[in-house]
């Protein structure tokens, strides 16, 4: 009897243990493709597909328990036999049923008849399938498959229907061929965490050749003694507490050696006393998501360290670790292209051989330079699947056998922009091409790899861009302060001196607005080259803004005839022609040198110095190199003060205008006025322009007080004329500066139409060496200054070198002779020369000649005797103010 009531309980947990484990299938079968990411419900809505599964298959199927109880049957079932769905019902036992069918003729025998059968079928250990005619003419074929509990599962086809309507080769499923159709792994255990069942999958991962082989083995048969320990807890936890373990990932090696990660969920199995008796489970093979949740949490990491500025070699070693996880037997490579555009440096290559990696570091492109150098000459990938036979690694082919690598596949790294920035390659130990994932990976880590090198290209153009110049290249003040710094360093331990060259182009502001701002770039440009190419590696040239330089002479001796040669070169090779469109110009620079440490120990007051000995250079003409002197600082401190007064000069009316006669020589009549600007100073008076002016022309203040004078000379003329004086002409001087302004004529203009005055009786004086700059550009703006009738003459002629030719082209009316040639006249025969010639030339080229600086009579004696027509000087009169001209001109009318 207790044996009896011991098989009983057996049976009837290897009953339940089978009714879960279809309840399992229907889960397993229909969520296949979920993410498995829902817990337990999810579990319920795949049972429920599967469920549709099986209740859809064409054959009736249904399952008893030893006890000849229906665990199950589908649809089809009941409609075979004609039993309404609801008589169906688990619990029901066979005999119920037969009677069932019996009633509805759909019975081949009597009840005991089909009940003995059925038996005597189940009583044996084989399957058996024989056809079952039916009263009502119908034929079904049964398949009987006994359970080792004392049940079974047959399936009923109603082959006289299928012969007519089946399109598919007949089927006969049982239990265990459904399961065994299931990719997932499935099993059934004991309280012991025995096997009871275990479907195809499972079985041929552990290395069985039968699904009977795993029946009775445990995870410690098949696994590692720690993670069979592992699987023990769990599963231990699941029989003592009765709660589910869903979704847990594990990992697993299986019988090839791979690694496996698996989504595993254990459901407890419970007998009709609701008594826990062992568990069935099911794991979902998630080694590709765990590959591809790698690859992002690793593609996020990567691009974090891009983001946070992590060092290139940091980002590519981590990429490169990230690629070879997601695959096997691959190695990976980048390398990066130099900035020549010729050679591979090397990047990153975690896995490769050191000896290789030296090897392969610097390698030039090429045609024919294995896969990396030849896919970016190419611009284009290169797979190479031997490479002990492929002709492009012919130069390489020993290298790579000493260590192994049998192929390489190179695909070119581009920026977004499409320029090539190196190269990633994937070496592998065997004769093959990638495979469709390794494909994949390519453009993903080719990709990332290109993020990252741009983004350190980005990084050290901004950090370039911080510390050079953007025109010439050059570092800036910025990294000035560090190079004086670190060279004052060397030479306060060396004993030795560092030379701070303060370098000024002279007169770039007149290129620069004559010839343009493209071609002030260039003359920078060039300036910039060329001074370079006159130094030292451990000198420094930096430009500090518009047309200043600074030059760091390092470790210098303490000779200043050797710091003297090395500014006579740069001296040479600034002043080299060079062509800016049509023009050919020769660039001069003043220099001014200051040496430490006598003239300074700090970078700041070295700067300073070499900068007030660059003014020097400018104040003693300009084309020269000073020294510094320390009373340099203080005529450097009273420049920078008379910056700021002229600034304000103008708001607060601090200039005022004199006029000087101009004097007709044949009727000693005032033909004219000059008008001549004088400062009142609030301080040191009133100040001549030669105080004053040339700061004017530096700072670019010359511009409004000119247009100050211009606008003021015509107000007083047109005054004078208002009153009833005769008209005459007033000579307004135009600086360089002025003339090259664009919209000089419209200034004029404005002046003229201002004062009411005619463009007849204004007259602009330009200097000889201003219009020689770009002839051109000086008749263009002649020509429409006279067709407002406006009067041109040339100031200091002499002094300058015109072309007779283009003399000639000029719209002037009058020509001034330099004082300089006027002082000695008397006595001189070269100014006698000079001063008879540019007479001759004028009067005969149709202009009126003026002398400038007359004060004797015996200057006065050699222009009449040589038909000068005008003179202008103290012999006459000195720059007198506004009331005075008045006074002579109505003395004049008298």
């Amino acid at each position: 009897m207790a044996s009896k009531s011991a098989k009983k309980a057996v049976e009837d947990s290897e009953s339940v243990g089978l009714a879960a484990l279809a309840k399992l299938v229907r889960t397993s079968y229909g969520g296949r493709q979920s993410d498995l990411e829902a817990k337990l419900q999810n579990l319920e809505a795949q049972a429920l597909r599967l469920a549709t599964v099986i209740d859809n298959i064409s054959q009736g199927i249904c399952l008893f328990d030893p006890e000849e109880r229906l665990i199950l049957s589908n649809p089809r079932y009941s409609e075979i036999y004609r039993v309404p769905p609801e008589r169906l019902v688990p619990g029901i036992t066979l005999r119920e049923i037969v009677v069932h069918r019996v009633a509805a003729g759909t019975s081949a025998m009597s009840v005991d008849e089909y009940l003995a059968l059925a038996r005597s079928v189940n009583s044996g250990a084989i399957s058996r399938t024989w056809a079952a005619d039916l009263a009502d003419g119908r034929t079904v074929q049964v398949y009987h498959h006994p359970m080792p509990d004392g049940g079974w599962v047959s399936t009923h086809e109603d082959v006289t229907e299928l012969i007519a309507t089946r399109q598919i080769v007949d089927e006969r499923i049982s239990l265990q061929t459904l399961i065994d159709w299931v990719p997932d792994y499935l099993w059934v255990k004991d309280s012991e965490s025995r096997f009871i069942v275990a479907n195809r999958s499972l079985a041929a991962d552990s290395g069985r050749e039968t699904t009977r082989d795993m029946i009775g083995l445990t995870d410690f048969d098949l696994h590692a003694p720690e993670l069979a320990s592992k699987f023990r807890a769990d599963e231990l936890s699941v029989l003592q507490t009765g709660q589910p373990m869903i979704d847990e990932e594990e990992f697993v090696v299986d019988r090839s050696g791979a690694g496996k990660w698996l989504s595993s969920t254990k459901v407890p199995l419970r007998n009709d006393r609701n008594d826990v008796f062992g568990l069935v489970g099911i794991a979902h093979d998630i080694t590709g998501r765990k590959r591809e949740d790698m690859l992002r949490t690793g593609q996020a990491q990567i691009l974090e360290m891009i983001a946070t500025g992590a060092p290139l070699d940091d980002v590519l070693d981590r990429l490169m670790h990230l690629m070879e996880s997601q695959l096997t037997g691959i190695l990976g490579s980048v390398l990066l292209l130099d900035k020549e555009g010729r050679h591979l440096r090397h990047g990153a290559a975690p896995s490769l051989a050191e000896g290789y990696i030296n090897a392969i570091d610097g390698v030039a492109i090429g045609p024919k330079v294995g896969s990396c150098g030849t896919a970016v000459f190419r611009r284009e990938p290169v797979v190479v699947a031997d490479i002990m036979r492929d002709p492009l690694w012919e130069d390489y082919r020993d290298l790579a056998e000493r260590y192994g690598y049998r192929s390489c596949w190179s695909t070119p790294i581009v920026s977004h922009q499409g320029a090539v920035l190196g190269v990633f390659a994937m070496y592998s130990m065997t004769v093959r091409e990638p495979a469709e994932a390794e494909t994949r990976l390519i453009n993903f880590t080719t990709r990332i790899a290109g993020i990252a090198i741009e983004r350190k290209k980005a990084e050290d153009q901004i950090h370039f861009m911080a510390n050079h110049d953007v025109l010439t290249g050059l570092p800036n003040r910025a990294l000035l302060q560090d190079r004086l710094s670190q060279a004052i360093l060397h030479a306060e331990r060396y004993d030795r001196w560092v030379s701070v060259v303060f370098i000024d182009l002279d007169n770039f502001k007149l290129i620069n607005d004559t010839l343009g701002h493209n071609a002030g770039d260039r003359l920078l440009k060039t300036a910039a080259e060329r001074m370079v190419g006159c130094i030292s590696s451990t000198d420094t040239i930096v430009r500090l803004g518009g047309d200043e330089f600074v030059l760091v002479l390092s470790d210098q001796p303490k000779n200043v005839d050797l710091i003297a040669e090395t500014l006579q070169k740069l001296r040479t090779a600034i002043a080299e022609p060079l062509q800016l469109g049509d023009h050919c110009v020769r660039a001069t620079a003043s220099f001014g040198i200051a040496n430490y440490p006598k003239d300074g120990k700090a970078p700041e007051s070295l700067v300073a110095n070499a900068d007030a000995a660059m003014y020097r250079a400018k104040e003693v003409g300009r084309d020269n190199f000073q020294f510094y002197a320390p009373e340099f600082n203080t005529r450097a401190h009273e420049r920078f003060l008379l910056q700021e007064e002229l600034r304000n000069a103008l708001e607060r009316s601090e200039f005022e205008l004199l006029y000087q006669p101009q004097i007709d020589l044949r009727s000693g009549q005032i033909m004219a006025v000059e008008a001549l600007i004088r400062w009142t100073h609030p301080t040191h008076g009133t100040m001549a322009p030669v105080g004053f002016i040339p700061t004017a022309e530096e700072t670019g203040l010359i511009v409004p007080i000119g247009d100050w004078v211009l606008h003021e000379a015509c107000r007083q003329n047109k005054a004078w004329q208002d009153i009833g004086l005769e008209p005459i002409t007033v000579s307004v001087n135009v600086s360089a500066r002025q003339f090259s302004e664009k919209n000089l004529v419209e200034r004029v203009v404005h002046a003229l139409n201002e004062s009411d005055l005619e463009g007849c009786y204004l007259e602009l004086e330009l200097t000889e060496s201003l219009i020689m700059q770009d002839v051109g550009l000086a008749v263009t703006t002649m020509n429409k200054l006279q067709s407002l009738g406006v009067q041109i003459s040339i100031d200091d002629f002499g002094t300058g070198y015109s072309s007779l030719t283009a003399l000639k082209t000029f719209p002037i009316a009058r020509l001034k002779i330099d004082k300089s040639f006027i002082d000695d006249v008397a006595t001189n025969e070269d100014d006698q020369a000079v001063a008879s010639a540019v007479i001759s030339l004028g009067q005969k080229l149709n202009m009126r000649v003026i002398a400038e600086g007359v004060e004797t009579d015996e200057q006065v004696a050699f222009l009449r005797k040589n038909n000068c027509d005008e003179m202008q000087g103290y012999h006459f009169s000195k720059p007198v103010s506004s009331r005075q001209i008045e006074r002579l001109l109505e003395s004049r009318s008298r």
